[in-house]
């Protein structure tokens, strides 16, 4: 299990396939499962690099000093470096995309690609951004999340008529109830502020290349609803599609259509498939 020590903890990553390079970084609470579609159908065309948020999945904790998400995206970039990657096309969902922006503002010249999934890179509502630190604050003092808490947090990953008896849906569950307390209060819970407390990167949308931009969006995210998908594609003139039948975890809810649209934009981008 490879892993690369940045800031003095061990990020957790998964390198696959040969070719141009393509970055996965995906949402809050999730870890680098959430690809496994996505990994099958690239990495015999394309390598394949999926990370771990800290706190999640193998990674280690979240390191001292990683206050926002620039340092997110610096940290990913040194990843870069270390493999020897130039230059990388990243698929960013949910706080994949919100770190991706800032590393395709700061460090243009290593993407040749960005695919910005159910994600919003303004600022946080108000009012849920207050809702998400109640929340942060009840996982924080009881040091669980608890099966009250359960029931809130899961489903709105989902689209609203997902079975909450399939495998998607109670893997995700067991998931989060197994996080230990360290884990929590060490690295979720401040990744979560990290997350939503993030400051405006609307403004500079414009700065990015409408040319090898595309936004994506699940036609049912409810977090990251299609208006959002809709005013950032405008800000930066580029392309964007809504996922049919999919939530905010688009990528596994019709990993089918999602597979098929990177697939078209990846060979846009590298002209590299057979």
């Amino acid at each position: 299990m490879p892993f690369f020590t940045v800031d003095g903890q061990a990020l957790h990553y998964i390198d696959q396939g040969t070719g141009p390079a393509v970055l996965l970084a995906g949402s809050y609470l999730w870890d680098t499962a959430m690809w496994a579609p996505q990994i099958a159908a690239l990495a015999p065309h394309y390598r394949v690099i999926a990370l771990d948020l800290w706190g999640h999945g193998e990674s280690g904790r979240l390191p001292p000093g990683t206050t926002s998400l620039d340092d997110i995206a610096r940290q990913a970039e040194a990843l870069l470096d270390h493999l020897g990657i130039d230059q990388v096309t990243l698929v960013g969902l949910s706080v994949g995309g919100m770190w991706g922006v800032r590393l395709a503002l700061s460090a243009p010249q290593r993407l040749n690609g960005l695919v910005l999934m159910d994600t919003y890179v303004g600022v946080e509502p108000e009012p849920t951004r207050q809702y998400y630190f109640s929340l942060f604050k009840q996982i924080e003092e009881s040091g669980e999340i608890s099966e009250q808490l359960l029931d809130i947090v899961v489903p709105i990953f989902f689209r609203p008529g997902i079975d909450p008896q399939s495998a998607l849906y109670q893997d995700f569950r067991a998931k989060l109830a197994a996080y230990s307390t360290d884990r929590l209060r060490d690295s979720i819970v401040p990744m979560g502020r990290i997350t939503f407390s993030r400051d405006d990167r609307l403004p500079r949308l414009g700065e990015l290349n409408a040319a090898t931009t595309l936004v994506l969006c699940g036609d049912q995210d409810k977090p990251r609803p299609p208006s959002e998908a809709k005013e950032m594609a405008e800000l930066i003139a580029c392309p964007w599609v809504l996922v049919p039948e999919a939530g905010h975890i688009s990528s596994l809810e019709n990993p089918q259509f999602v597979n098929e649209v990177l697939l078209a934009f990846l060979a846009e981008r590298n002209h590299s498939i057979d």
